[in-house]
């Protein structure tokens, strides 16, 4: 064998050993894919609104929540938390008032400084009481895994586990009373923050 066929032998076998094996080919386009699931879509949405047992109406529901008085605003001291129970007396309704000193995301009171929160962790239900720092307006660390919530941007999360921000307890002033009248977020522990 001369050196020129070996070399054509040897280049035709590192050919074979480079070409790429053949992919079964597909049976359904990308178009017709998108078109037949967007048509089984579409036969189910109508077998579902044309009454065949799927549907069925159900009525919207409101949330109404006790107004209740929790604190005097000519009584408030800066960065004196005042502790209440809202919406009820049950379990997880332990919550908290303070004048913050600087404007906060839903404050109220002339300076728009008063804000009041639920002391219960969003992650894992462990309770804020007695965490306030007056120096950074926060809440936390949470005993359980450190979760912090800033006061002054609606309970927002500033550290920690949790993925949700504090429940901010929504206030109402009528001359110098303080009323709670509703609750932003849902509060630990409940699967509707009414239903205690």
């Amino acid at each position: 064998m001369d050196a020129e066929s070996h070399k054509t032998d040897h280049a035709r076998s590192r050919e074979r050993g480079r070409s790429k094996p053949k992919m079964p080919k597909c049976m359904m386009s990308r178009r017709q894919f998108l078109l037949t699931s967007g048509a089984t879509t579409a036969t189910v949405m109508v077998m579902m609104n044309t009454g065949t047992g799927f549907a069925h109406e159900v009525p919207a529901m409101v949330a109404t929540y006790p107004r209740k008085l929790i604190a005097k605003l000519s009584e408030l001291t800066q960065d004196e938390p005042v502790d209440f129970a809202y919406p009820d007396e049950g379990a997880y309704a332990d919550g908290m008032v303070v004048k913050l000193g600087v404007p906060a995301g839903g404050g109220i009171g002339p300076d728009r400084d008063v804000v009041a929160f639920n002391y219960v962790c969003t992650h894992q239900g462990g309770f804020l009481g007695g965490t306030y720092k007056g120096d950074t307006k926060s809440l936390g660390a949470c005993p359980l895994h450190l979760s912090t919530y800033d006061l002054t941007r609606h309970g927002i999360l500033i550290s920690g586990q949790a993925y949700q921000s504090l429940p901010q307890v929504l206030l109402e002033l009528d001359g110098d009373s303080i009323y709670a009248v509703g609750v932003f977020g849902l509060i630990y522990g409940r699967f509707d923050n009414l239903q205690g």
